[in-house]
């Protein structure tokens, strides 16, 4: 008796953890596409879910050809680095993200506030002994080809923490208050302004609109000082973490899609705000493919269910 009941357990977790590996609904991208993953509020040494949605992301990229990982910030939780060799690199990054389909293709990253108690440098630093790790400043724009076309795709990669206030005043952020804020706004419009790529895309880790119980100055400060420049200068989509939660908000009057990109392992709970159009709590990932016509994305939980698909056309 005591062996089949064995037997049972051992097949039920077999079962179990094959399943929560494993997209529940995958959906084939268009070859032509440029397709992406986001992540953020990513290390945590594989607990929380962090590890299982570390396998669903790899089996993403293997299922649809992914360009890139764009990381919207804190990938390593709570503290930062120290430097380059820091052992969170390891146990936070290196030795969770092993599928060899996110290992061959570059991870952009941006600082959030995190990076912040440690070593900023050290996150930009790494990109000389990491292959795959891409942090060339601490704000920065890359384009992409979308498809075999001359249309690209121009990310703007944005460092938030200095541009909010509460950061450059808290002692604990490191040099976040060093940070020149006016230097790094007059960049963002003015790469945006001078830009003729077909798709605008922003990516930072504070969001400008989202459901949150963290300080409401966080997302007035990014209102007033991003929030403006990206409605002006048209950009199509900004992309965020910080809330652990998935979020797709566009309030009334507001051209710009403002996406929150759920925590890569411990989330939080949400509810609608203003401009909410979907919303939900669990941790996982957002899947992007980016055509001329449509820049679409998904909210991949970490079940592997796409709980929410959005087109946005031009």
């Amino acid at each position: 008796m005591i062996r089949i009941i064995s037997i049972f357990l051992t097949l039920f977790l077999l079962v179990f953890y094959s399943n929560a590996q494993v997209l529940v609904n995958p959906e084939k991208l268009a070859a032509k596409a440029l397709n992406f993953i986001v992540a953020s509020d990513m290390g945590r040494r594989g607990v929380s879910e962090q590890r299982n949605i570390a396998t669903l992301m790899g089996k993403e990229a293997e299922f649809n050809l992914i360009n890139f990982v764009a990381v919207a910030g804190d990938p390593i939780h709570d503290d930062g680095v120290k430097s380059t060799d820091d052992s969170e690199w390891k146990d936070k990054f290196e030795n969770i993200y092993t599928a060899p389909s996110l290992m061959d293709i570059p991870w952009y990253v941006v600082s959030g506030n995190h990076e912040y108690h440690g070593s900023v440098q050290a996150i930009m630093d790494y990109s000389k002994l990491s292959k795959r790790w891409k942090a060339p400043a601490r704000y920065y724009s890359i384009e992409k080809t979308i498809g075999t076309g001359e249309n690209k795709c121009l990310f703007v990669f944005i460092d938030t923490a200095p541009l909010i206030d509460k950061y450059r005043t808290e002692g604990s952020y490191s040099d976040a208050g060093k940070q020149d804020i006016e230097k790094q706004l007059k960049w963002i419009d003015s790469t945006l302004v001078t830009s003729k790529d077909r798709w605008k895309i922003v990516i930072g880790h504070h969001p400008v609109y989202a459901d949150t119980e963290k300080a409401d100055a966080e997302r007035t400060d990014m209102q007033k000082r991003v929030g403006v420049i990206l409605e002006k200068r048209k950009a199509d989509v900004f992309i965020c973490g910080h809330i652990h939660n998935f979020q797709h908000i566009k309030p009334e009057g507001r051209s710009v899609n403002y996406i929150v990109n759920s925590s890569a392992s411990q989330s939080r709970t949400v509810k609608n705000t203003d401009g909410t159009l979907f919303c939900n709590p669990n941790p996982g990932f957002t899947l992007c493919s980016v055509t001329q016509q449509n820049f679409t994305f998904f909210f991949i939980d970490h079940k592997g269910e796409s709980v929410y698909k959005y087109v946005i056309k031009k």
